[in-house]
């Protein structure tokens, strides 16, 4: 199959610059999206150094494969250089340089189903009641400590994203009814309950606090908490429990799906309760009891 045609005019450092460029500008991605698609094309361009991208084939991308491959690269890592190619090769057929995306044709490994990081009950509870044992140390805002158990109740009691926490007003906590609305991906709405320690650590931190209206966390400059501040702070509160301060926000989302789980949750509630669009995206879940529990034979049965 002959290579679709391109613009040969232009050189090709140039259309990738253009690329990045589109990327920041006009689709508005993140710095570290920008950075790793440029990573993979100069890791390609690496590979084939002298081959135009109007010359490129079906055949090259597979050998380039087959090279990630033999270096052991992850599927996770193979799925973004090729993601970033793809994307790369959409772009210049939008900007009329190509005709066909050969990448279309190149078939790639399956993404490797990891089982989600989740803390244990008393390790859910060592690091919630962290922050109260850090009170006493010297702090610019006093405040900030009861902030930071009522953002990780709140994470453990109702399971949210770190995007959906951060994005919460006042006005979407319903005391009465001791729920949260809350705005999920692709802007679905749902209405989460609220356990009983988690609502009262975030009135005793909106009451210290003086929290009446607008978002709900906020920094010391009294503006919305962003997501960045919120990983750094549970960074602290992992190192100081004695936890992996590698684990993210998310630990405490998996951490509550997997506790219900092991409770007796059925598994369409809590597909609700994450605002998963597909049960398949829970079941991952079911992966995590299903090994815990056969952990517990091995250790527990005299013939296993």
């Amino acid at each position: 199959m002959s290579s679709p045609s391109i613009n040969s005019s232009l050189d090709p450092d140039c259309l990738a610059s253009c690329f990045f460029e589109y990327l920041e500008n006009a689709r508005h991605y993140s710095p570290q999206t920008v950075r790793a698609y440029r990573q993979s094309l100069a890791d390609f361009r690496s590979f084939q150094p002298k081959l135009l991208w109007n010359e490129a084939s079906a055949q090259d991308f597979r050998a380039y494969l087959l090279e990630l491959m033999k270096q052991n690269a992850s599927r996770a890592t193979i799925r973004l250089r090729f993601a970033a190619l793809r994307s790369f090769f959409n772009y210049l057929i939008e900007e009329k340089h190509l005709s066909s995306n050969v990448l279309t044709q190149v078939s790639l490994p399956k993404v490797e189903k990891s089982l989600p990081h989740f803390l244990t009950l008393s390790q859910v509870t060592e690091l919630i009641e962290n922050p109260e044992r850090k009170k006493k140390e010297k702090q610019a805002t006093p405040w900030m400590s009861s902030r930071d158990t009522a953002i990780l109740e709140l994470f453990y009691s109702s399971g949210l994203r770190l995007s959906e926490l951060v994005g919460l007003d006042v006005g979407d906590l319903d005391v009465i009814e001791e729920t949260v609305r809350v705005l999920g991906k692709g802007s679905r709405q749902r209405i989460i309950p609220v356990g009983r320690l988690a609502l009262q650590a975030i009135e005793k931190y909106r009451q210290v606090a003086h929290v009446k209206n607008g978002p709900l966390f906020i920094n010391k400059s009294r503006r919305r908490l962003s997501s960045t501040a919120v990983w750094q702070m549970l960074k602290k509160y992992l190192r100081s429990a004695g936890l992996p301060a590698t684990l993210s926000p998310h630990a405490l989302r998996h951490s509550f799906a997997t506790h219900l789980l092991d409770r007796g949750a059925d598994l369409r509630s809590v597909q609700s309760l994450l605002g998963h669009a597909s049960l398949t995206t829970t079941q991952i879940y079911t992966h995590v009891t299903t090994e815990r529990l056969k952990e517990a034979y091995h250790q527990a049965h005299p013939r296993a």
